[in-house]
């Protein structure tokens, strides 16, 4: 393979003003991920480049970032498919802690508003079963392996035009889908009244962007959908 710039954007908010990029040579080679060239220029060129990863195989999440101006997860992402020149930018959206770390508090406080865990109906020692082939959790299980990776959210529009305070995002909604649509979860009314304010599923514009930068094919705008459908339904008395 031919050698690549990279280019990284560069701001540490305790001593700078403005953001600046710096850009690297890579000598890279075939395979070679966006994260291993960030590895190579702290290794090689600056020690001082911040980046946040742990499990280098697309399952934490935590590597998140702008590549090419879109949202990808670096350790999944091939230098090969990008060509000869990348720019790396801090995810959207969010605070910048230093260079490409990002400070993720409010993604996660927006998941902890719509009550991300199951609370069953009533007090039982015994498990709840869904038989597999019942087809009763199929659009659960379709959306079940988010990894809270904040790709959708630094991608949302809903979420930039709206700022700190405004709507919640994709993922805490999908995730609140997933507890409502569950037939043993207890607190499905509760949930649905938190998640359809303007601040909730009928802030969604629809633009789709969640949907085309998720690693895991999970689609939120489908569910915000159905959270607003099962709302209306409600609303005029009919099963939801």
């Amino acid at each position: 393979m031919n050698d690549v710039e990279v280019t990284v954007m560069r701001f540490d908010p305790d001593e700078d003003e403005t953001p600046r990029f710096d850009t690297f040579p890579i000598g890279a080679k075939k395979n070679m991920t966006v994260l291993d060239s960030l590895f190579l220029i702290v290794e090689d060129q600056d020690p001082t480049l911040s980046f946040r990863c742990a499990c280098r195989l697309g399952m934490c999440g935590s590597c998140g970032m702008v590549i090419n101006g879109r949202g990808r997860l670096a350790c999944r992402t091939k230098i090969e498919s990008l060509g000869d020149k990348i720019e790396v930018q801090p995810m959207r959206n969010m605070d910048v802690i230093k260079d490409l770390s990002v400070n993720m508090d409010k993604f996660f406080k927006n998941w902890e508003k719509v009550k991300p865990y199951f609370v069953p109906k009533e007090e039982t020692d015994e498990f709840s079963v869904i038989p597999p082939a019942s087809g009763r959790r199929e659009i659960i299980d379709e959306n079940q392996d988010c990894i809270t990776c904040g790709l959708c959210y630094l991608s949302c529009d809903a979420v930039a035009l709206r700022g700190e305070d405004g709507y919640i995002g994709p993922a805490a909604l999908n995730r609140a889908y997933n507890l409502i649509a569950d037939e043993r979860d207890g607190a499905k009314d509760e949930r649905l009244d938190m998640v359809t304010d303007r601040d909730g599923a009928f802030g969604c514009r629809s633009f789709g962007a969640c949907v085309e930068v998720c690693p895991k094919g999970i689609k939120p705008m489908k569910t915000i959908q159905k959270i607003k459908t099962k709302k209306l339904r409600r609303s005029v008395g009919l099963k939801y």
